[in-house]
């Protein structure tokens, strides 16, 4: 298979990458990136892209899947229409142009209570993004929705790892998923299982299930 990636520098995408350069099932990875990974390997092809400027480089985007994996954070961005353009358009966009040269397959990286109707900014844009993509039509749709994610991260914040550190002591009772933490790797994982299959439609992973399919590892 011929895998397709954007957001391959970020805390999932990084995992996506390096575990489908050993996966035997894919032939090719071509990962299109505002910066370089900084790894060489015979499956890969880097394309450094500037996303302002689909155009001139969107006939490029083909293969068999999508990964898409691409998001920043409200500080980083520095305002909800900044993070909304990276998050939602940046990546519909993409979509919209794999859709059109034939890509069957795409994995997105949502999130837990994604839901376009919230009051909440974030999931409101995870939920919208998810409802776009799913218009497109392609024959298999995958929506990952893990909840706070764990791994090493280009832009540390000290909040979060507190926050994971206290999420950590809670008790695991059933009915909290998306309150646990959970690996990147574990993620990135269940992202790329969930490519192999060959069922089409659309199919929703949240917490729960994400964790059952680790299991299953």
């Amino acid at each position: 298979m011929k895998a397709i990636l954007i957001g391959a520098t970020g805390l999932v995408g990084s995992e996506i990458l390096k575990q489908l350069l050993s996966d035997t099932r894919f032939s090719e990875i071509h990962v299109f990136t505002r910066h370089s990974t900084e790894i060489s390997h015979p499956k890969l092809r880097e394309i450094i892209v500037d996303f302002e400027k689909l155009t001139a480089w969107e006939t490029q985007i083909s293969g068999d899947v999508l990964f898409s994996a691409l998001g920043t954070t409200l500080k980083q961005s520095g305002s909800q229409q900044a993070q909304y353009r990276i998050d939602h358009d940046y990546q519909l966009q993409v979509a919209t142009a794999a859709k059109k040269n034939g890509v069957q397959k795409i994995v997105l990286i949502s999130s837990a209570s994604a839901n376009p109707d919230s009051k909440i900014f974030y999931l409101r844009m995870k939920g919208q993004l998810e409802t776009h993509i799913a218009a497109l039509g392609f024959d298999k749709t995958c929506f990952i929705q893990p909840g706070p994610l764990e791994g090493p991260r280009n832009h540390p914040r000290l909040t979060e790892k507190i926050s994971l550190a206290l999420l950590h002591c809670l008790p695991k009772i059933p009915g909290t998923e998306k309150f646990w933490p959970i690996k990147a790797a574990d993620v990135a994982h269940v992202c790329i299982e969930s490519a192999v299959k060959e069922e089409k439609g659309i199919d929703r992973l949240d917490p729960k299930e994400i964790f059952a399919q680790i299991k299953k590892k």
